[in-house]
């Protein structure tokens, strides 16, 4: 009886079973389907479209340029080949050959888009395959091209910060680059000298004619009216010379006429360098006059200057004229372009890393002058910039200024202490001698947050050697024209701290009171922190009081006569000046040296005593040493030094805090 049930029981099972078993209606299968065929297709399309927009952002991005480079790319005279195996297998998978034929497929579409929306793809780039590790060198050339201004210095650091590349990746780079680009590499410490192109080949000279006549004639081609004395002085001087010169050449004969008597021994023995420097000195004064600039690029000037330049390898003395004409010439911006297509950028970046600090200099204010990118300040002939020489992401918090006295310069005057010297206009006529710089070296490593700025005006002790016999320049009239270039440089936009020697001092409070009369100087004023004097006579000087008959004495100069004790006009400043400092409670340190100059071969003479140092407010440190050497330390730990430094610092270290 049970197995009966059993049986049964599992017949109603199997029934229940098939019963389920039994298909659903056709049309619920039917949309089932369709459902799942919905679900596959539109996954599929997703996915592709998905796959499609990465690849067609990925190419854009490596390939979008702008066209002109292509078509530079055409004009070169050479071509940077990249060699890699012939057997694609070694290089290439599978993935990367799919990725390359996708990539040919779409290219057309881009361009064809690209021209119906005007974008920076076209036709040119139909052929070009970037790549991947090509990808770097292009992303950055785009990125140096942006609009936005923190992209392009972002991108022109990582440039100049690349040492990996090879060869030709540097050189695509400087063919592609732009202007600020380039600029902006040769203000880079670090970069790569292959960033920069050679020159473009030069013009040939003119058939039966010499760089010297060239240079004569460019000259010759500048405007003659409207001009200050002394610019006519040096062009008639010039061109006289010059002509006496170069037709004593041709006539196998040398000599020197008229008013070039004086000058022969201090130009040079060889007839070609005097009549180029002569040229070059009257070109130094056309080209702080901006419609001068204008004629010397129009007249060909970028090129001949550059020739003289490369001829003159072995004269820092032509080569510092020429690079003073050049630098005065940048601060036209209109003129910049000009200046990078002649190929002046691809010298002044060898130059700025040159290890003599003259030449370093010149070239740094001509980049810096040429460098919009990030520099408003605009540094006329005579102000140097000794730190930061190059682009630096090191705030700069303040400015100290060394402003040199009679018969200095902007570097000679702080060069490190040497073999002793006689107080002769001869002196210090070997490079070699006043290489060595402790604003630059020391000071600028000691305190990096710093910008440190040395002057260079024209002195003279004697009308005999008086660069321009009509120039009297006054210490009033000194004090406006530096004063001015100084403003110009960005002068007392930071806090400000003024180093100065003998007659430069009595410069600096001549600037300081006119500065106080003029509404906008009045930064300059409110952001002077700080004087240091060194040996300056505030009450005059025995030299002006001597009339020995030796030639450098014989017709003390204008600056000279100034210098005397009985001098109405430095009594004046003095005693202006002491109740301006107090009333602005200025901190000043005065250094006074304590042995006498040897003047000649005959004289020694105390040139400040210990009294007329004394500016009546300020510590006054007698020093064991002579006039000249009062501000050239003898090493970094000397005394001299480590007291200006304390000085620095401690004046200005809210400041620096800050």
């Amino acid at each position: 009886m049970s197995s009966k049930m059993s049986l049964a029981a599992y017949c109603v099972i199997c029934c229940r079973r098939i019963r389920t078993l039994t298909p659903p209606p056709k049309s619920t299968t039917y949309w089932r389907d369709i459902r799942n065929l919905i679900k596959f297709t539109g996954s599929l399309i997703l996915g592709g479209s998905l796959f499609l927009t990465y690849e067609v952002l990925a190419l854009k991005k490596s390939l979008t340029l702008d066209t002109q480079v292509v078509e530079k790319e055409k004009m070169k005279s050479y071509i940077y080949v990249h060699t890699v195996s012939l057997d694609k297998r070694e290089n290439y998978g599978i993935t990367y050959q799919a990725r390359k034929e996708l990539h040919k497929a779409l290219r057309k579409v881009l361009a064809t888009s690209a021209k119906i929306l005007r974008g920076p793809f076209a036709d040119t780039f139909s052929t070009v395959d970037v790549e991947d590790h090509e990808c770097a060198v292009w992303l950055l050339l785009r990125k140096s091209q942006s609009g936005d201004r923190a992209a392009r210095l972002q991108a022109v650091q990582e440039m100049s910060e690349t040492h990996h590349w090879q060869d030709y990746q540097y050189r695509i780079i400087a063919q592609a680059c732009d202007l600020r680009t380039l600029i902006g590499l040769a203000r880079s410490k670090e970069s790569d000298l292959r960033f920069f192109l050679p020159p473009p080949p030069l013009p040939s000279l003119k058939e039966d004619s010499s760089i010297e006549e060239e240079l004569r004639q460019l000259l010759a081609s500048l405007p003659q009216t409207e001009l200050d004395e002394c610019i006519q002085y040096f062009t008639s001087l010039a061109l006289s010379e010059s002509s006496q010169s170069l037709a004593a050449q041709k006539g196998g004969l040398w000599c020197f006429g008229g008013n070039g008597l004086p000058y022969a021994e201090s130009f040079g023995e060889v007839p070609s360098a005097t009549v180029e420097m002569f040229c070059l000195e009257a070109l130094v004064k056309h080209s702080e006059i901006p419609t001068h600039c204008d004629k010397i690029e129009a007249n060909g000037g970028l090129q001949l200057l550059q020739r003289l330049y490369q001829l003159h390898k072995d004269c820092p003395k032509i080569q510092r004229n020429i690079m003073r004409i050049i630098g005065n010439m940048a601060l036209n911006e209109h003129l910049h372009s000009t200046i990078v297509r002649s190929g002046w950028v691809s010298i002044l970046a060898e130059a700025v890393k040159s290890h003599r600090i003259m030449e370093a200099s010149h070239a740094a204010r001509t980049l810096a002058n040429l460098d919009r990118e990030t520099m408003q300040e605009k540094y006329q002939d005579g102000v140097y910039v000794l730190h930061p020489q190059y682009r630096t992401s090191q705030p700069i918090k303040a400015d100290v200024l060394f402003i040199h006295g009679l018969m200095g310069a902007a570097f000679k005057t702080w060069r490190q202490q040497d073999s002793e010297q006689v107080l002769t206009e001869k002196i210090l006529e070997d490079e070699a001698s006043y290489t060595t710089c402790w604003p630059k070296t020391w000071l600028a490593r000691d305190c990096p947050a710093l910008r440190i700025i040395s002057v260079e005006y024209d002195t003279s002790l004697s009308d005999w050697r008086t660069r321009c016999p009509m120039e009297r320049k006054s210490i009033a009239f000194r004090s406006n024209e530096l004063l001015r270039k100084l403003r110009a440089a960005g002068v007392g936009d930071r806090p400000v701290i003024w180093v100065s020697h003998s007659m430069g001092g009595l410069l600096v409070k001549k600037m300081l009171l006119e500065a106080s009369k003029k509404p906008e100087m009045s930064t300059v004023i409110n952001n002077t922190r700080g004087i240091i004097f060194y040996s300056v006579p505030h009450h005059g000087s025995h030299l002006a009081e001597y009339s020995v008959n030796i030639r450098y004495l014989l017709f003390p100069s204008l600056e000279v006569k100034e210098l005397s004790k009985d001098s109405p006009a430095l009594k004046t400043l003095q005693d202006d000046f002491l109740e301006f400092a107090k009333d602005k409670n200025f901190q000043v340190l005065n250094f006074v040296e304590t042995l006498p100059t040897y003047i000649g071969s005959m004289i020694k003479l105390h040139v400040v005593p210990v009294e007329s140092a004394d500016l009546g407010i300020g510590d006054l440190i007698p020093v064991d040493v002579d006039h000249l050497n009062i501000c050239k330390p003898k090493k970094k730990d000397a005394f001299l030094y480590q007291r200006t430094l304390q000085f620095i610092c401690e004046t200005l270290a809210k400041d620096l805090e800050n």
